[in-house]
């Protein structure tokens, strides 16, 4: 899952980063208003973090963007400016959710969970199972027959990227959109690489899926 934070303050960038990335989400951290607009235009993200005091702006400028975008994900403000007329116009702007400094992060992932348990519709989110594999869509937990698979965030990814469109066949330009940050320097083979490790623990695991690959398009998951 792909998540776009934008973030000036370079310590908290990296410790965010750095805990988000453990938590099995793939970032991209920019710090100016128009490195994150370029960033909305250009790349698919599940969840925006942003700040309000930008270098060169007010971060509520970005939502207008962000809502022209075809499904526009939802966003979190991350910002000190706390007082009632500020949360009023985040929340007001289209910001789902408003979070002053210093917060914790622990709150942070809950709320995300909120988000993330919701799809496109603002409907709550189900687990998917396909076979003996269940997908958590807001905690980001894989499982085969009850017991916890785990997986290096790239394969969760991946998994995650499959499992929400279970049966059909996934482009390959849209898992990497998810996979990997723009800061990742990935090879030609990466993504089938991490697809043969996946497909590895999938058949070992008993999973009870197969994990298809179909010339020149994608990938396909689907129960055995």
């Amino acid at each position: 899952m792909r998540i776009l934070l934008i973030e000036d303050e370079r310590e908290l960038a990296e410790a965010v980063t750095a805990r988000l990335n453990l938590e099995g989400f793939v970032v991209d951290c920019f710090g100016t208003l128009g490195e994150a607009i370029e960033a909305v235009i250009s790349a698919q993200y599940r969840v925006i973090l942003l700040d309000r005091r930008l270098p060169d702006g007010d971060g509520l400028s970005l939502l207008p963007v962000i809502r022209t975008r075809p499904a526009p994900p939802p966003v979190i403000m991350l910002t000190a400016l706390g007082d009632v007329p500020d949360r009023v116009a985040g929340l007001d702007a289209g910001a789902e959710d408003y979070l002053i400094k210093p917060y914790s992060f622990d709150e942070l992932l809950a709320r995300l969970r909120v988000l993330l348990r919701r799809d496109g519709s603002g409907d709550l989110a189900q687990k998917v199972a396909i076979g003996r594999l269940t997908f958590d869509l807001a905690s980001l937990e894989a499982s085969i027959g009850g017991t916890l698979l785990l997986l290096p965030r790239r394969e969760l990814a991946i998994l995650e990227t499959l499992v929400r469109r279970a049966g059909r066949v996934v482009m390959r330009e849209h898992i990497e959109a998810q996979v990997y940050s723009f800061d990742d320097d990935i090879s030609s083979n990466a993504l089938d690489a991490h697809v043969s490790r996946l497909r590895k623990r999938l058949v070992d695991g008993s999973a009870g899926v197969i994990l298809n690959g179909v010339r020149g398009l994608g990938y396909i998951l689907r129960a055995a």
